[in-house]
């Protein structure tokens, strides 16, 4: 009944806070072009981008409600680096909504982000040698970072697929009966801040999380990917090749959105951090769906490659070659199909 409760009453604030957020909304995050006139969002009206400040005070109040509830444990430095990364993230994003910072700046703040990550212990530790581990992890949060970023291109989007991402720690935890862990709380927290926002975001939306929350959210789900799915920790399983297609597993359709958008834009000469409509989403609205069926497309896909994240590791005594077969396989079907989109359907 306390987390029922929990996670109603930070629902209930999140629907507040952004609704109070919409009604006083001035110029923060609204600007739907650049200078040059290029298009950077895909609707056509410009929207105030609150959504992040609320995930951000809704994660704060997660870790707020979990030391008032288990004063009597310490907050090991793995989750206070966690805190002080995604507080970095948070401030990087809201700098980016207010003042449209450099690419270069915004990079220089997704490297802090992981080198805090590092010297707080969350490193994915796959090898012998420290410094390809750090060179990975490196990789890996500035690329969640980015990825998250880029895959919040239209309404609901980012919002659904970090819901699934985040049933899927939950359900990790509730399993292995760790209802008391530290992250069961955040994430619980976070999800339902998010479940509020969503009532603002979802087609056709009234607000966008904004360069805030998607900076937010890339720091929060590289962390959570580090220590339970690349480190194995939920899962308990230490066998290498499960540990590397958990996580691909847990964020397919933004690493499939990604790696699509990159292969794409390399191939046409151009680099693949400059905002454009050539996204998987987008092909998907030139083949025919509605941007809500888009946004349930995307839901769908995250709900179910969290439930084969949750069968595979917990409920099969072991990875058999069957099982890496099998999840190569829908992983390689989900991007195969996406990226035959972006070639049989174009923009017009």
């Amino acid at each position: 009944m306390v987390y029922l409760l929990f996670f109603a009453l930070t629902v209930g604030f999140s629907l507040l806070i952004n609704g109070l957020f919409l009604k006083f909304a001035g110029t923060l995050g609204t600007k739907n072009n650049k200078d040059d006139g290029t298009v950077i969002r895909w609707g056509s009206t410009s929207k105030p981008a609150f959504g992040g400040i609320s995930f951000f005070i809704g994660f704060l109040l997660s870790f707020a409600t979990y030391a008032n509830f288990y004063a009597s444990q310490d907050i090991s430095n793995k989750f206070l680096g966690i805190l002080t990364a995604c507080a970095i993230g948070f401030l990087v994003g809201l700098a980016d909504d207010a003042y449209n910072t450099k690419p270069l700046l915004k990079f220089i703040g997704q490297f802090a982000c992981a080198i805090v990550l590092i010297l707080s212990g969350n490193v994915i530790d796959l090898f012998d040698h420290s410094w390809i581990n750090y060179f990975i992890t490196t990789f890996w949060v500035v690329g969640m970072m980015n990825s998250v970023n880029m895959l919040d291109n239209m309404d609901g989007i980012t919002t659904s697929i970090s819901i699934g991402a985040l049933t899927l720690v939950i359900l990790s935890l509730f399993i292995t009966g760790q209802l008391e862990h530290i992250m069961f709380w955040v994430s619980l927290g976070t999800l339902a801040t998010l479940i509020g926002f969503l009532y603002f975001n979802w087609n056709p939306s009234r607000m966008y999380m904004g360069d805030t929350g998607s900076q937010f959210l890339g720091v929060l789900l590289s962390a959570l990917g580090i220590y339970f799915f690349w480190n194995g920790y939920a899962f308990n399983n230490d066998q290498i090749i499960a540990r590397i297609i958990t996580p691909i597993l847990a964020f397919l359709p933004s690493l499939v959105d990604t790696t699509t958008v990159t292969i794409n834009r390399i191939s046409r000469g151009q680099s693949p951090f400059v905002g454009g409509k050539d996204h998987t989403t987008h092909h998907l609205s030139y083949a025919g769906f509605t941007d809500r069926q888009v946004a349930l497309i995307f839901l769908t896909l995250s709900l179910i490659s969290s439930g084969i994240c949750v069968y595979v590791n917990f409920y099969l005594e072991h990875w058999s070659i069957t099982t890496v077969s099998l999840c190569t396989g829908y992983c390689l079907l989900v991007f195969v199909t996406l990226f035959s989109l972006t070639k049989k359907y174009k923009g017009k």
